[in-house]
């Protein structure tokens, strides 16, 4: 990638993060937290990409060897000083700077829908994931009922306020995106009520995926 383009990426997502009050805070942060230590487990190498400063990271690090990848370079400095973690500048969307086979564990948590070309990401978490690895993440969901009467009613289609969101994914556009990778092994609802957990595709609004790599 340019340059350019790479410098234009990073210094709109420092600015994005800090302006928008987006570090020391994640979306369902204690639901996410609870969830993915018990996903990720210990003993492991860990990669969170698009943890920015570690904010959810820190509830999932102990007993693993974790490293953060964000396009974020000021929120990687916090995460380093603040937690000592390991840090390194990824851009999302394009190839990695990691080995094959070098992680146990990746998570990617609220990134997916950032992401313009997630198909390339993807598979690059595959490559740097070792066969059998576990692939965790979650992602706000489009089109489920509230927004199908949204846009009934001629309204614009959001996930949020946040214009950065780029992918609009109903419950089986994930699966079948996840499936072009990864095996799913679990799906679980985030946001969306009681409902939620028996509908997915009609109310789930957020929901988190824990895959393995089948290698």
């Amino acid at each position: 990638m340019n340059n350019d383009i790479k410098g234009s990426l990073q210094n709109f997502y420092e600015s994005h993060h800090e302006q928008g009050k987006r570090l020391g805070r994640s979306m369902y942060q204690q639901t996410r937290a609870k969830l993915f230590k018990q996903w990720v487990g210990t003993g492991h190498q860990v990669l969170d990409l698009g943890g920015r400063d570690g904010t959810l990271t820190q509830y999932f690090a102990e007993g693993n060897s974790v490293t953060i990848g964000d396009v974020d370079s000021n929120a990687l400095a916090i995460a380093q000083k603040e937690h000592g973690f390991g840090i390194q500048l990824v851009n999302l969307n394009e190839y990695f700077p990691f080995d094959d086979d070098s992680f146990d564990v990746v998570v990617m948590a609220e990134v997916l829908e950032h992401l313009p070309y997630p198909e390339i990401t993807l598979s690059e978490i595959r490559r740097v994931l070792k066969k059998g690895g576990t692939f965790i993440g979650n992602v706000p969901l489009a089109y489920h009922l509230k927004d199908i009467w949204k846009v009934v009613r001629g309204k614009k289609l959001t996930i949020s306020s946040d214009p950065t969101h780029l992918q609009f994914m109903n419950y089986y556009d994930l699966k079948e995106l996840l499936l072009e990778f990864f095996t799913i092994e679990e799906i679980e609802v985030i946001h969306g009520g009681k409902k939620a957990r028996l509908f997915p595709r009609l109310f789930a609004r957020n929901v988190a995926f824990k895959c393995k790599n089948p290698g």
